[in-house]
């Protein structure tokens, strides 16, 4: 029976060094220059009014891995294996994890409530991962720069690089991480604050508005009932917090990633930014696992019953 080769690292080692040596001469003979930042997405094609940005093309792109994903995961699924190995394996073992949290922490709405877990982590997760695939921010269109430009030097023919003089040309990347587009983290932050309120009325019907304009002690209590009322404007003014700290937390840790691979990069070529690469790997899995838990929280704590009419509403 024939032997199949593995990767074996004290015999398939000298790849690594050859690519870092490699790494070394591309970066004397092509210096790295420090892209321009800046918080807007970049603009990469019009379809008549319709701007189309580097962002847009990483939310495309974050679609397709994900229907990928789900297309292996169901053949797999149809295959009739027990135990999934593999890809298919990795992502039912963190679906199961997933669900295992929800139905701890929501209970019997734990069916209702996974999907949108499950779903914000994975689309986080892979618009953060994104990131790491070489060539993001890094290749693009050489455009006339407003400010702070670069001269251009020809690689091959049709092929230029940035050069780290002065001149009047900047790259506008074909794509760029999606989570460091604030459209796109308000836009999720929106759903998720909106879906909350959602399985809220879903559990406790129109009472659950009480939480928040609760005026029903006012003349039987006076004091409690004022002090109700205030905390019930209290708990609406954390509602529309939740979407503040929702989409610049997102925000605010993958675009600070992405200006520190861009330095890194800048200053140590060749083997520092490799160190950082690991460092987003983590901080892109962290944050995409953390939307979807609060998420997930939330949702379970806006279905949670409160007091005997609670309880006979959901019966």
């Amino acid at each position: 029976m024939e032997k199949t080769r593995k990767w074996r690292w004290g015999v398939n080692r000298w790849f690594v060094l050859l690519f870092a040596i490699l790494g070394f001469f591309a970066a004397q003979a092509y210096p790295p220059v420090l892209p321009h930042i800046q918080l807007p997405a970049e603009v990469t094609a019009h379809f008549g009014n319709f701007a189309w940005t580097n962002t847009m093309t990483a939310m495309v792109i974050g679609d397709v891995i994900l229907l990928l994903i789900a297309l292996l995961v169901s053949r797999a699924a149809k295959s009739g294996q027990l135990v999934p190995s593999g890809f298919s394996g990795a992502v039912e073992a963190l679906m199961e994890v997933i669900y295992n949290l929800t139905e701890s922490t929501a209970g019997r709405w734990a069916k209702s409530i996974f999907p949108f877990f499950a779903a914000i982590t994975l689309l986080v997760l892979v618009s953060n991962w994104i990131e790491l695939i070489p060539g993001v921010d890094s290749i693009g269109l050489i455009e006339k720069a407003h400010e702070g430009g670069h001269a251009v030097e020809q690689v091959l023919p049709g092929v230029v690089t940035i050069a780290p003089e002065e001149g009047e040309f900047a790259l506008i990347p074909y794509v760029r991480v999606l989570s460091t587009d604030l459209n796109f983290t308000v836009a999720l932050a929106l759903t998720s604050v909106f879906m909350t309120q959602v399985f809220g009325v879903r559990a406790l019907g129109p009472r659950y508005f009480e939480k928040f304009i609760n005026v029903r002690g006012i003349f039987t209590r006076p004091i409690f009932g004022v002090i109700d009322f205030a905390v019930g404007l209290l708990e609406m003014i954390s509602e529309f917090s939740k979407i503040l700290s929702f989409s610049f937390r997102l925000f605010g840790n993958i675009f600070a990633g992405s200006v520190l691979l861009f330095v890194i990069g800048t200053l140590i070529p060749v083997f520092a930014q490799s160190g950082f690469l690991l460092l987003e790997f983590f901080v892109g899995l962290i944050q995409a696992f953390v939307f979807g838990m609060l998420t997930m929280v939330f949702m379970s704590q806006a279905v949670a019953g409160h007091g005997e009419h609670a309880e006979e509403h959901g019966h």
